[in-house]
């Protein structure tokens, strides 16, 4: 038997799956690495760190499923997006720390760029909004602050790339620098409609073209992984939300899925064409199988989704274990006029306000912790709920139904206060690990492990349908009530609006 190994690379662990040919968990293997936070509003990761951990789940899996390397027909990788690193070509040492998707010290940079009126360039190009999100403003400001990192990127010198490039040189000895186009579409630096790294945008943001990786499809061997002789082929690639979205067999216009992750992230596929937004969502690439014609997502991200939950553990401590969310939130029927705005890291689809800050109003003397915590959960559902909104008005269409997965989903309360609030049937699958079987299905597909996306949208289970339960009018106040939170959470953190 031949199996499919997954490298899932996400932003609090390293995690590696085997899957065999019915798209089961074989072996999985998880560790987590260090979140650094030098200074409010920055987040970094140690690119060895991620490394290390990678590797080590890697054989861990292996081990736990008593294979071998040369039981992996092919490897799949998925990655937390944005996140961006440089090193040394030469010798592969990291030149700086990562900087996470999560932080917002370019938001500054992003505001000079906007007042410049670059903002709808940009999103002509990349189908992005300007935002510190994105890895372009991290990459400049990494050249602008790294001693010599600039001119050194000018020779030719150094390697920069998102989590996913990070993998492969490293899996590769060095060979290969590359990233796919879901991943490049990430960066505010690629065209999504040329299909090239943009020379206006490289010169935007005053990046050398040298620093770049090659761009390759989401399906297809592009290099091979070595381990003491053995060689396997890396034949798929995908960021996480789009690895998901492919997991979710979403694989025609129409269907839509929501990952509960640290955020939320809400694509929907839109067919071979990109759909540019007017409501504050991005178009970004889902994916391409080989030479097939490329396929295109809106998506909204929500910053804070389990995060929020994290939060109450161990920040304010009113819960022992995440999991203890959904039980506290059932002791009241309601949130007691309570509204939680989570926007810790700003706000992100559809506000992109990078001043937000977290509040939470409407708070009485009959307010108990179990408010609090119904509040946050209505909070999650509530964002997601917004960017809906905006992806059926950008597509005319209104989502008939919305694939979930993400570990907040086991939280049975909070999927139905989402389908609540969405008026539409949410839909859990049997198989939760979304994210690493679409990297794993990208890989087989590109070597022939299975036939076609047909093969794999009839092994796609439900586990469970969550039904609207409440009245029109009821999710309307409940939306307008949040709408006002959500104002009075605005540009908190900007000084100068005093």
């Amino acid at each position: 038997m031949s199996f499919i190994l997954s490298l899932d690379q996400g932003t609090t662990s390293s995690r590696a799956l085997v899957f065999d040919a019915d798209g089961r968990v074989v072996a999985m293997a998880q560790q987590e690495f260090p979140q650094n936070f030098p200074q409010p509003g920055w987040v970094e990761h140690d690119p060895m760190a991620i490394w290390s951990t990678q590797l080590a789940v890697l054989h861990g899996a292996l081990a736990k499923a008593g294979l071998h390397l040369r039981d992996i027909t092919a490897i799949g990788i998925t990655n937390q997006r944005e996140t961006t690193l440089v090193w040394d070509k030469k010798t592969g040492e990291p030149l700086a720390p990562a900087l996470v998707w999560q932080d917002r010290r370019t938001a500054t940079l992003c505001d000079q760029l906007r007042a410049q009126g670059r903002t709808e360039m940009l999103r002509a190009k990349t189908g992005l909004v300007l935002d510190a999100y994105f890895s372009a403003s991290k990459l400049q400001w990494l050249l602008d602050h790294v001693p010599q990192l600039r001119v050194r990127a000018e020779r030719g010198e150094v390697a920069f790339g998102t989590v996913d490039s990070w993998l492969v040189w490293q899996l590769t000895q060095g060979r290969d620098h590359l990233t796919d186009v879901s991943n490049a579409s990430r960066t505010l630096l690629y065209n999504i409609h040329d299909h090239r790294w943009d020379d206006a945008l490289l010169a935007l943001f005053n990046i050398p073209s040298a620093m770049l990786p090659r761009v390759v499809p989401s399906s297809g061997v592009c290099a091979e992984a070595v381990f003491d002789g053995v060689r396997v082929p890396i034949a798929g690639i995908a960021g996480d939300q789009q690895a998901a979205l492919f997991g979710q067999a979403c694989h025609r216009p129409g269907l839509a899925k929501n990952t509960y992750g640290t955020g939320c992230f809400l694509l929907r596929h839109t067919g071979t064409a990109p759909v540019a937004s007017a409501h504050q969502l991005v178009a970004t690439i889902a994916w391409q199988c080989g030479h097939l014609e490329t396929q295109y997502a809106l998506e909204g991200s929500v910053f804070i989704g389990g995060a929020i939950v994290q939060w109450l553990r161990d920040g304010l401590k009113i819960i022992r274990r995440t999991a203890d969310i959904e039980a506290l939130a059932k002791k009241v029927p309601d949130n007691g006029g309570v509204f939680f705005v989570p926007a810790f890291a700003g706000l992100g689809a559809p506000h992109w306000d990078a001043y937000a800050r977290g509040t939470i109003i409407g708070l009485t003397r009959g307010t108990q912790d179990a408010h609090i915590a119904r509040a946050a959960l209505e909070a999650i559902a509530l964002q997601c709920a917004d960017v809906l909104d905006a992806m059926n008005r950008d597509t005319g269409e209104a989502l008939t139904e919305l694939r979930v997965d993400g570990g907040a989903t086991t939280d049975n309360l909070l999927m139905q206060i989402q389908a609540d609030l969405l008026g539409v049937p949410v839909v859990r699958p049997q198989n939760q690990e979304t994210t690493a079987l679409g990297a794993a299905q990208l890989a087989g597909l590109a070597v022939g492990y299975w036939r076609d996306t047909e093969t794999l949208a009839a092994r796609w289970k439900i586990d469970r349908v969550f039904e609207p339960a409440i009245s029109v009018d009821q999710r309307q106040t409940a939306r307008a009530q949040w709408q006002r939170a959500v104002e009075r959470a605005k540009g908190w953190a900007n000084q100068e609006s005093g």
